[in-house]
């Protein structure tokens, strides 16, 4: 039985076609200043399912997820898979609609999908419609009479198996949308490196608002664009345990920016799993050195008694990884090329992508149906050089793999253990001060002596970039918004006057040079004070809330006709008048760190609504 989103019900096929096409507008028109940091991000939330809840409401914490970046579907949570069509009504529409909606057009970069959702799609419908099409265009045969003969019937490629993952379809949300066979295509990802290509091409920071052609470099005009996508976790079937997928989200923030000195393996046998990718392993292992970083081509399955993995890349069917003795360092990526790694439900063969994950690993990836040993569905070598180059971890593996399709990855999207990360600092504006009118905000950035230059070059080349080399430009975000962009020396203008009375977040990024364009930043609440409204309580009635239990908030906001009480985009209750108690039932919230925001809203129009601090709570 599959569910509907959230406020989000079937169109009629022109609907969904005509909103279809405006997001493409929306992705091909607007200008490429936003990408690689939390503003980038929608994660796409299972509101059925108390581990998907759980997991967004760390990650959100972990990773500083803007309040309006969250998305929240029903979905059966122990359904794994759905059906072509299905996804596209009920996941990707529905995403595609809110980043319209709440004006993310112009950032947006990655969907990331908490627990609890599908991670299979069946294609079959879309392959016999292709089929069916195909066969209408095919002319019969003539036979030696000259009269026409029996139509030949097409016959699908049993190599294009008609079973996909969540990420890869998500990926190629293009085609998907147009019901386009090009999405079977092994080689439809243009974003991927071709090995042709000079060094200092060789990698590049993603953006979708970009379009990729067929030689992999940026189109100014054709092209194919994407949109990046990882699962959080699996955690049903032989997926992982909520407190493993906390310690490895947590273990991958922490890694940013540290420039990681542990080793990258290439373990090699004569397994076909592993031989398919023994000939890019030389050459990624060489220029992994020639960045600094530390690698290795060993024999065996996979390392053995090594206290420093970094990152691995394997060939077999199955392993055991506490069997090896080895540990896996935070922010590695750990992956290995078997038929059904990425098949995550109880009773399938082979070792699943999970068992990296459970040591620790920051992402991992398997296909989710068999592959054929075709190596353009798997990553490349190279992605670990991507990695160490300062990609964040979803653009390293969409940077290495072909044809992503039916490849499921799982793991921390945003974790960037090589990135140079700029140092923001902000003049003309301090955290929780009023403001009124128009304010003039002047960013600034720096690289400490740890960071390394923002290119292909070494780590050891640099000790200090001058301010004017640690940003590009400076974006300024309100509520997850972008709002402005200007250069370095110069400033970003805010007018309160266009916000609400009350307290608002506000975000200065540096985006960093190109190639790679590190994000760094600063956020800060500010109080606006033009219209005298204010929210002063807003408190729990229970001083010790519980996950189990329902929450009950007060709340007193003079002037207002109502309240309401918001968390992470959703409304979660209001109260009529100047004050009230709203109560909000505990499954609607999941455990962990729970971010809330009471506004009134008054009956003098935009000028009469306020927005009270927000207020923060852990549910244990």
């Amino acid at each position: 039985m599959h569910h509907h989103p959230t406020d989000c019900r079937l169109l009629p096929a022109n609907a969904a076609k005509r909103i279809a096409i405006a997001v493409v507008l929306f992705f091909v028109a607007t200008l490429a200043l936003a990408g690689g940091g939390p503003e980038n991000v929608l994660l796409v939330v299972n509101s059925q399912s108390p581990a998907s809840l759980t997991i967004a409401n760390h990650y959100v914490q972990l990773r500083q997820i803007p309040a309006g970046n969250v998305v929240f579907l029903d979905w059966k949570p122990d359904a794994q898979y759905t059906d072509i069509d299905t996804f596209r009504t009920q996941f990707l529409l529905p995403v595609l609609k809110a980043i319209g909606k709440r004006h993310l057009d112009q950032q947006i970069d990655y969907v990331v999908y908490s627990a609890d959702l599908p991670w299979g799609v069946n294609l079959e419908k879309d392959a016999q419609r292709f089929l069916d099409q195909l066969q209408q265009l095919t002319p019969a045969k003539t036979g030696a009479d000259g009269k026409a003969g029996q139509q030949a019937k097409p016959q699908w490629p049993k190599q294009l198996t008609q079973l996909g993952s969540i990420t890869g379809m998500t990926y190629l949300w293009q085609p998907v949308m147009a019901k386009h066979p090009g999405y079977f295509d092994l080689h439809v990802n243009t974003y991927m490196r071709l090995p042709r290509m000079s060094k200092d091409e060789a990698t590049i920071a993603f953006r979708s608002q970009r379009a990729y052609d067929q030689q992999g470099k940026v189109a100014s005009s054709g092209g194919r664009h994407f949109v990046l996508s990882t699962m959080l976790a699996v955690t049903a079937g032989r997926g992982n345990t909520v407190p493993e997928v906390l310690n490895y989200l947590t273990r991958s923030a922490a890694a940013d920016g540290t420039h990681p000195k542990g080793t990258i393996y290439c373990v090699q046998n004569a397994d076909r799993r592993s031989v398919v990718r023994h000939a890019g392993f030389p050459d990624a292992v060489r220029q992994l050195k020639s960045l600094g970083v530390n690698a290795e081509i060993v024999p065996g399955s996979l390392p053995i008694n090594r206290r420093d993995v970094q990152g691995v890349m394997m060939g077999v069917e199955t392993f055991s990884w506490k069997a090896s003795d080895s540990t896996i360092l935070p922010g590695a990526i750990c992956e290995h090329f078997t038929s059904f790694g990425g098949v995550m439900c109880k009773g399938a063969s082979q070792t699943p992508l999970s068992e990296f994950l459970r040591f620790g690993a920051a992402g991992a990836s398997g296909t989710v149906t068999e592959p054929y040993a075709i190596a353009e569905k798997f990553p490349s070598p190279m992605i670990q050089v991507h990695y160490a180059r300062g990609c964040s971890l979803a653009e390293a593996f969409y940077q290495s793999v072909y044809g992503p399709y039916q490849l499921l990855i799982v793991g921390d999207p945003l974790c960037r253990p090589w990135a140079v990360i700029p140092q923001v600092s902000v003049a003309g504006m301090k955290p929780g001060e009023p403001v009124r009118g128009r304010v003039e905000i002047k960013p600034s950035a720096t690289v400490g002596p740890s960071g390394s230059l923002p290119s292909q070059a070494s780590v050891g080349q640099v000790a200090n970039l001058p301010a004017q080399d640690a940003a590009d430009h400076f974006e300024l975000f309100v509520e997850g918004v972008r709002r402005a962009a200007c250069k370095p020396g110069g400033s970003l203008t805010l007018d309160t006057l266009e916000l609400a009375d009350g307290y608002h977040e506000l975000r200065v990024v540096a985006v960093g040079p190109r190639p790679i364009e590190s994000q760094g930043r600063q956020i800060m609440s500010i109080r606006v004070a033009n219209h005298g409204r204010e929210i002063p309580t807003v408190r729990f009635a229970d001083t010790s809330p519980k996950a189990d239990k329902p929450l009950v908030v007060e709340v007193r906001s003079p002037g207002s006709t109502k309240i309401i009480l918001v968390s992470d985009g959703r409304i979660l209750g209001e109260a009529a008048g100047e004050q009230g108690k709203i109560t909000i039932p505990a499954k609607k919230l999941g455990a962990g760190p729970v971010r809330l925001q009471a506004i009134g809203l008054g009956d003098g129009g935009s000028a009469t609504i306020v927005f009270a601090e927000p207020l923060n709570v852990t549910l244990e």
